[in-house]
Parts: structure tokens; C-alpha cells; sequence
């Protein structure tokens, strides 16, 4: 017995009756299927309330882009019907089954656009489905709010807060990481105490707790630090590796660039033996770790250290600060961390650097939140992937950046979204 070509493709499409496919409009030339959909019946149940048998009052033509058909874009239209009501007396449009209302696309397009938006720039995902962008976005803003909306953030207790910006210095935003399940949880724009506020208001309203929360690994910022004791006020904090290493290493180049422009004869002198290709590897070898030298730099940095410069003191200081906290994580014991930070902090306000100055009069403010993001593996690991995680977003983002795109994007990679579509081409689950 023969099927249908109608038929056919109204299995394919998944389509159950009143609705089903009535023609099939193949253009070759154009490489573009189109589907005319009927839904086949005088008497429908009101959408509104429910009522069965209900009179068609008209028929709304309507159009959604679908997923490709052996390489030819396909489209789905259908004369949609609103149905006149006589039990709540309204007027209510028939929903379909393969798009959310208002939506121009079918809803296994919209879940194949979000799987490839989570691997690929939006920009590169809006070319291979040969649409706008702009649409892209959209979809991902929607579906992310309604997925955000569904979570659960019952038993959150250790968090890490950071900031990443826009574009280089400019367009901040605060983003609140789980480093328990390791996942995104919040993102605002700004980076004021208030952010934090706003993340603990954001915990409440998904079954969280703000005074559950232990333990919050940051940087250095008096804004985050005045939001916790404001909207957290269980939460111990911890200064991370990452942000107090990258603190050394902005006082090193300080140094670096005051004694240049002050004393640029001593530092001619100092290596006057050097050729000009060395001189310029020192700065990069200066802020590198030795394993990553390369063998110009290996070169440069063996003329800084023999040399009497300040830069070569800055240098010390930040490698005896990063050796610090490698002893910490080996011995794992806070009265030793102290005891070897505590050394540290008296070289540097005694080292006639005033960069390290102010960062050791830091240090000692904070002294115990300090040691304790110096003992806190954990939170450091995370913190630091989810920096390059972040990077990715914005690489995503390109184009058509704006901070709520950025937020978006990063919530749909990072957040481990549990409701959102399904990829359309995952594997079936298994018929028992």
C-alpha cells in the first residue's frame, strides 16, 4: 500500500490530527521546501477556557521557518484558526504545536539555534541557519529567562564574585559564580556594593538563602566587600590567587615604567650590554613565570637580575609573593601561610618601592582574608577557568554586543541551565 507524500511528511513533522500536511511545494532551484498545514475540523475546544466543540470564527495565514529538509530550507504555513467561544465569549487564537506564539520560528529551529549558540559566536550560529542574528538573540534572551526562571539555588553556601568588563576598562559586569556545583548564577551590570544586593535578592527568589551563605572568594574590592556585609552576613570573605598575583604583577610594572621615565640613563647603563631585541624581552619576561620564558627571555631576565635596577628588586618581590602561595597550597596550614605572608609584607613596606608599599599595606588590612584565599584551592581554580570561560562569552558576542547579550550569553554557557529545548538531533530515549 502507498503513502502519501502529504502523509508522509506529516509523520515526519510530528504533527498529530486535527493538524496534518495538505500539499508539499518542492522548489529546486531555489533549494526551499514549503509545507501547507491544515487543521482539519469545523467544531475546535476553546483555547481560552477550554470548552469543547466550539464554532472556527476565522483563519489567521501564519508562517514559521523550520529545520532544513535534505538540505533545503523549509518553511511551515498554516491557516491558523481563532475560535469564536459561546461558554467565556472570547475570541482566542489556536495555539500549534511545533512553535511558542509569536515565535516566526518552529520550536526544533529554536533548539538547534540554541545548541549551536552555546558552541559557536552568534554571529557564525545566525550564518550556517542562514537568519539574522538579531533573531538569534532573541531566542536566547527568551528561553534563558524562561530556563533561569525554573532554577533552584536551595543549598548554595560558597560563592566566588568578579568582574569582567565589555570592552577593555569600560562596561563592567558583576558576575556571581557556585564554586560548589560550578556554575554561573548571577550576572548584572555594574560593580558596586549594590550588584551584591541584588545577587542576594536574586538567591531568594530561586528557594536560596543569603544568610547560608559561608564563605565568598573576591578580589580586593571595597564596593563587593561592603555588598557582603550588607546582603551576606554569614559569608566569611577570601581574596583569591588569581586577583592578588595579578596585583603584584600591576605594582612590578609600575615600577618598571616609573624608573624608565625617571632614570632612563641608570637603566641604559645597567644594561648597556644588552642589545635592543633582549632589552624589549624583559617586559614580557618580567611578567611571565620562568617556565614560560622563551630562550630571548630566559636571556633578558639573566641581565635583569645581575643588574642593580629597581625593576629587578619589583621582579624578586613579586616571585617571592607567588612562591608564598605555592608553599601554601603544599603545606595547606593557615598559622604557616600567615607566618610566610607576614615575612613577605615586612619586605615590601621596608623595600623603597612604594607600589609594593601600598600593596603590603593592603595586605595587612585584609591580612586574614588574605590567608584565607591562600588556602582556598578550590575557589582560586574556579574563579580563574571561569575568566576564560567568560572570555569565550564575549567572543560569542561580537557584533552585536551589548551588556544584556553579554549576560545572556554567558548564562546560557555557564549557568547549567537545566530546562532548556533539547537538541533536536540528540538520541532518542530507548522504547521499553
Amino acid at each position: 500500500m502507498s503513502v502519501g507524500v502529504e502523509a508522509l511528511f506529516t509523520s515526519a513533522l510530528g504533527l498529530q490530527p486535527p493538524w496534518a500536511v495538505e500539499d508539499v511545494k518542492l522548489d529546486v532551484a531555489g533549494k526551499r521546501i514549503d509545507f501547507e498545514v491544515s487543521c482539519q475540523g469545523a467544531l475546535l475546544s476553546c483555547p481560552a477556557c477550554g470548552a469543547p466543540s466550539q464554532r472556527v470564527h476565522d483563519r489567521l495565514r501564519r508562517s514559521w521557518r523550520h529545520l532544513d529538509f535534505f538540505q533545503y530550507e523549509a518553511w511551515l504555513h498554516a491557516e491558523v484558526p481563532r475560535v469564536a467561544c459561546g461558554a467565556c465569549g472570547k475570541t482566542t487564537q489556536l495555539g500549534v504545536p511545533w512553535a511558542r506564539p509569536g515565535s516566526g520560528f518552529t520550536a526544533a529551529f529554536e533548539a538547534l539555534a540554541l545548541a549551536l549558540c552555546r558552541e559557536l559566536p552568534v554571529r557564525q550560529a545566525a550564518a550556517l541557519l542562514r537568519c539574522r542574528d538579531k533573531q538569534l538573540w532573541r531566542r536566547i534572551e527568551f528561553y534563558v529567562e524562561q530556563a533561569r526562571a525554573l532554577e533552584s539555588f536551595e543549598g548554595v553556601e560558597i560563592v566566588g564574585v568578579d568582574e569582567t568588563s565589555l570592552r577593555r576598562g569600560q562596561d563592567y559586569i558583576t558576575v556571581v559564580h557556585d564554586l560548589d556545583e560550578k556554575r554561573l548564577l548571577f550576572a548584572a551590570e555594574g560593580r558596586e556594593h549594590q550588584t551584591v544586593v541584588e545577587f542576594a535578592e536574586d538567591l531568594e527568589a530561586h528557594g536560596g538563602d543569603p544568610a547560608a551563605v559561608k564563605h565568598v572568594c573576591m578580589d580586593m574590592s571595597a564596593a563587593y566587600a561592603k555588598g557582603v556585609a550588607m546582603a551576606l552576613p554569614n559569608a566569611q570573605i577570601s581574596y583569591d590567587r588569581f586577583h592578588m598575583i595579578a596585583m603584584a604583577i600591576q605594582a612590578m610594572d609600575e615600577v618598571r615604567r616609573e624608573e624608565l621615565k625617571a632614570e632612563p640613563e641608570q637603566v641604559a647603563v645597567a644594561l648597556s650590554g644588552a642589545d635592543p631585541k633582549t632589552r624589549r624581552n624583559l617586559l614580557w619576561g618580567m611578567r611571565k613565570n620562568p617556565s614560560g620564558w622563551s630562550v630571548a627571555q630566559t636571556t633578558a631576565m639573566h641581565w635583569l637580575q645581575r643588574s642593580a635596577l629597581k625593576s629587578a628588586r619589583a621582579w624578586r618581590l613579586r616571585m617571592a609573593l607567588r612562591e608564598v602561595y605555592a608553599r601554601a597550597r603544599q603545606h595547606n596550614s593557615a598559622e604557616q601561610a600567615a607566618s610566610d605572608l607576614m615575612a613577605w609584607t615586612s619586605w615590601a613596606r621596608r623595600c623603597r618601592l612604594e607600589p609594593f608599599k601600598k600593596l603590603a599595606a593592603t595586605i595587612k588590612e585584609r591580612f586574614d582574608a588574605v590567608v584565607r584565599g591562600m588556602l582556598d584551592h578550590r575557589s582560586n581554580a574556579f574563579v580563574e577557568s571561569m575568566n576564560g570561560q567568560l572570555q569565550q562569552a564575549k567572543r560569542a558576542a561580537r557584533g552585536y554586543r551589548t551588556a544584556k547579550n553579554f549576560i545572556a550569553i554567558a548564562y546560557l554557557r555557564l549557568s547549567r541551565l537545566k530546562n532548556l529545548p533539547a537538541h533536536p538531533f540528540s538520541a532518542a530515549a530507548a522504547v521499553r
